[in-house]
């Protein structure tokens, strides 16, 4: 199979950064290139990527004409829109600009990745078992629902009244758990895993 290349279109670092991850973990090989707007888009030349992912809002130009004008260079390369509304009228109108799948930024991973499976034709086997959700203990998916809020070791630790010590050693048996090298990709790992909402 041809190398998988993404644009990611979107102004907000965080969920760049978040998507990234998701992408990497979802599809093995992918290669994701990230701009901030269409204008940026429009002024580099190179070759087409596989599929874009475009938030529908954006500083300057909006994604919905940044749809018609990515159409226009790219024909054939499918649009996946991204947006925290997704109400019927704003999926309606996408699809009618030529958007080949809409994702809610509430979503899960295996939504997006699922969604750009069907946007470029990739058939996977149905066959295959879900894996089993990584098994947590009780002190330990408290301690995850705490990394979630953004707190620190030493704010855990005085939150449950435990030692600092003990936490790092919580925390860091999350990460084995999920398969994470940081506390980012412990959170979108256990979101995908259905841990967290």
């Amino acid at each position: 199979m041809a190398e998988l290349r993404i644009l990611l279109i979107d102004d907000h670092a965080l969920f760049q950064s978040g998507m990234r991850l998701v992408l990497e973990a979802g599809l093995p090989g992918v290669k994701v290139t990230k701009a901030d707007g269409i204008e940026q888009v429009m002024a580099q030349s190179g070759e087409a990527p596989s599929l874009v992912l475009l938030d529908i809002q954006l500083q300057g130009m909006g994604g919905m004409d940044g749809l018609v004008l990515l159409k226009q260079r790219w024909p054939d390369v499918p649009v996946i829109m991204l947006s925290s509304a997704a109400d019927d009228e704003t999926v309606s109108l996408a699809m009618s600009k030529g958007a080949s799948g809409f994702f809610s930024k509430s979503g899960t991973a295996e939504k997006i990745i699922a969604l750009i499976h069907d946007a470029l034709g990739i058939h996977t086997p149905q066959a295959a078992p879900e894996p089993p959700k990584p098994r947590l203990t009780p002190r330990q998916f408290e301690v995850l629902m705490l990394v979630n809020e953004g707190l620190s070791n030493k704010a855990i630790a005085r939150r449950l009244e435990l030692s600092e010590f003990t936490v790092r050693g919580h925390v860091q048996a999350v990460l084995v758990l999920l398969n994470a090298s940081s506390r980012s990709q412990a959170i979108f790992a256990a979101r995908g895993a259905g841990l967290l909402a």
